[in-house]
């Protein structure tokens, strides 16, 4: 047998041996995952290791797109200000505090602070969905963390981007011009990418009403956007996201009947439902396997600690005050949603795909690699654990649940 096919049969058998566990002792699914995925790479087990091809090709597109095909662009539209203020401005405010943070307490470069403050802004649309479905929470609660975390996750790619172009130039000929322009180009070239990628299937649909046809259909709109995308070098993130919302507001989620047909809606949603939990199950146990193997020791525990604690506060940083703006109006966010939307900021593929797409040559490349790790690690466990007794002491969770 290929080795890389028994490795991926052996990974999918331990992840639903640990699903069929984590339900029966009520621990949460992904860090279930991580925790085993520890201990399997430990055990001297051979699995394979996360690369950027890997969570870009084959992880992200399915993870993005099952997210955005069921999220209506009404409930987007209603709150479509304070989820613009978190996730552009306070994927930026993020950015630049953990920047200044490393550069001033740790002495890191600049420009390698930059690249290491674009990278983990971001909330990760994977960690978060999984810890929200764990935790059965729903309604507005769930809208504002879900949807800013695909949101952010476009603006930090974006910022990742121009972050690490900056640093590769050593600065020079960034004017505010040529950077305005990279931003319209990642961003609208992504938009526009995801916007003809699903309108392309949509048209394709009306002439079947076959099922398996339509979920084919669904499927290439949520690769192809991806990597049509990253080939012309603007946002995949915002490409797959563009072509789930898309397609699934005017097929899944139309009162007017959409383009699938009924039982294409059915099976639509149950395949991506399981495509999404597949691609969840494979990443969280290969952050685990990888995790066991960074060598932190290496870095010290004091810019692991400094990190982690600097990520938190810049994720207070950008939530509080940014929510404090709509206290007096219609779009006001509760101090308990503000509490949740701070700790449930979990980090997690994406930051590492960046991390590992990082050339060799970026002075301080190994210590981002083992900090971003270390940060998405304290992320799924500790906040990942902790975060259904938050949800409960705040109400959003039955007191025997």
């Amino acid at each position: 047998m290929d080795e890389s096919l028994r490795q991926a049969v052996i990974v999918l058998a331990v992840a639903m041996m640990v699903a069929i566990a984590a339900r029966q002792i009520r621990l949460p699914y992904t860090v279930g995952l991580v925790i085993v995925g520890a201990v399997v790479a430990l055990s001297g087990v051979g699995a394979p290791h996360l690369t950027h091809e890997l969570i870009f090709d084959l992880i992200l597109p399915p993870l993005l797109f099952e997210a955005a095909l069921t999220l209506s662009w009404r409930e987007l539209i209603r709150d479509s200000l304070p989820l613009l203020a978190l996730a552009g401005v306070g994927t930026l405010v993020s950015a630049v505090v953990v920047a200044s943070s490393m550069t001033m307490l740790l002495g890191w470069p600049l420009f390698s602070a930059l690249v290491f403050g674009a990278l983990i802004a971001a909330t990760d649309p994977v960690a978060i969905i999984a810890m929200f479905k764990d935790n059965k929470v729903k309604g507005r609660m769930r809208l504002l963390v879900e949807s800013e975390s695909l949101l952010n996750d476009g603006a930090a790619a974006v910022l990742f981007v121009m972050a690490l172009t900056f640093a590769q130039s050593g600065g020079a000929d960034q004017t505010a011009a040529a950077t305005a322009m990279t931003l319209a180009k990642v961003v609208l070239g992504g938009v526009i990418v995801g916007a003809l990628s699903g309108g392309v299937a949509i048209l394709a649909s009306l002439r079947t009403s076959e099922h398996l046809i339509e979920a084919a259909l669904t499927t290439i709109a949520a690769f192809g956007s991806f990597l049509i995308a990253e080939y012309f070098h603007v946002s995949g993130v915002l490409a797959t996201v563009t072509a789930g919302l898309l397609m699934g507001n005017l097929g899944l989620l139309s009162e007017r009947g959409g383009f699938i047909s009924l039982k294409g809606r059915e099976f639509v949603l149950s395949f991506w439902e399981f495509a999404a939990f597949l691609a969840n199950s494979v990443i969280f146990l290969l952050i685990g396997a990888d995790l066991a193997m960074i060598p932190f020791g290496v870095v010290g525990a004091k810019p692991l600690g400094v990190a982690i604690a600097t990520v938190l506060c810049a994720r207070a940083i950008t939530v509080y005050p940014l929510s404090s703006l709509f206290l007096a109006s219609r779009w006001k966010i509760s101090l308990r949603e503000q509490h949740v939307l701070w700790w449930g900021g979990l980090r997690g593929a994406l930051a590492l795909a960046l991390a590992l797409s990082l050339p060799d040559d970026l002075p301080q490349r190994n210590e981002i690699v083992a900090i971003t790790f270390a940060v998405v690690a304290f992320s799924i466990v500790v906040q990942g654990l902790t975060m259904p007794l938050l949800l409960r002491a705040l109400g959003f969770l039955p007191k025997s649940s």
